[in-house]
C-alpha cells in the first residue's frame, strides 16, 4: 500500500511540474469565458473584398507559446479523440469535468488539440477561450492537485 502512495506522489509531483506554470492564466481565462480570444483586424482602407486576419489577445498568445513548448503537449492527441469518441465541445467539457488523476492524458490530449491544432487552424485558440476549454482544463488540473495533495497558493 505504501508503494502505491509513493508512486501517486511521484506522479503528482511530475504533473505539478508540468502544469503549475499555466495555472497563473486561470484568472484571465475565467474573466474571458464565453468571449472570443481574438478580433479581426480592419485597417483604414477596409472593404468587403479585403482579407481579414485575426488579432489575438497577448495573454492568449503567451499561454499558447508557453504551452506549445511544454511537456503537457501530446502530439498524438487525435488518438485520444478517436479512442474516447470525443466529437463535440460538450463531450470535451463532460470528460474534463469528470477527469481524475488517472485521466491526466485525456486532459493533455484535449489541451493539445487546441494549442497545437491552433498553430495551423487559428480559430481553435478562439474556440478554446469561447467554449471555456482552456479554463476548464486548468481548473480541473488544479482540483486534481488539491484533492490528492494540498490546496495551492496561486497568486
Amino acid at each position: 500500500m505504501d508503494r502505491n502512495t509513493e508512486y501517486r506522489q511521484e506522479l503528482l509531483q511530475g504533473y505539478k511540474q508540468m502544469a503549475m506554470p499555466f495555472l497563473r492564466y486561470l484568472p484571465w481565462f475565467e474573466s474571458n469565458a464565453g468571449k472570443p480570444g481574438s478580433s479581426y483586424y480592419q485597417g483604414a482602407e477596409f472593404t468587403e473584398n479585403t482579407l481579414r486576419f485575426p488579432v489575438y489577445d497577448s495573454t492568449l498568445l503567451s499561454f499558447v507559446r508557453e504551452a506549445s513548448k511544454s511537456p503537457l503537449m501530446d502530439r498524438n492527441y487525435s488518438y485520444i479523440y478517436t479512442r474516447n469518441r470525443i466529437k463535440t465541445h460538450d463531450d470535451e467539457r463532460r470528460i474534463i469535468e469528470s477527469a481524475d488523476l488517472k485521466d491526466w492524458d485525456l486532459l493533455r490530449g484535449i489541451l493539445s488539440k487546441y494549442v497545437l491544432g491552433g498553430m495551423t487552424k487559428g480559430v481553435l485558440w478562439s474556440q478554446a477561450v469561447q467554449e471555456n476549454i482552456f479554463y476548464l482544463i486548468l481548473k480541473q488540473m488544479q482540483k486534481i492537485f488539491e484533492y490528492w495533495d494540498k490546496p495551492l497558493d496561486i497568486g
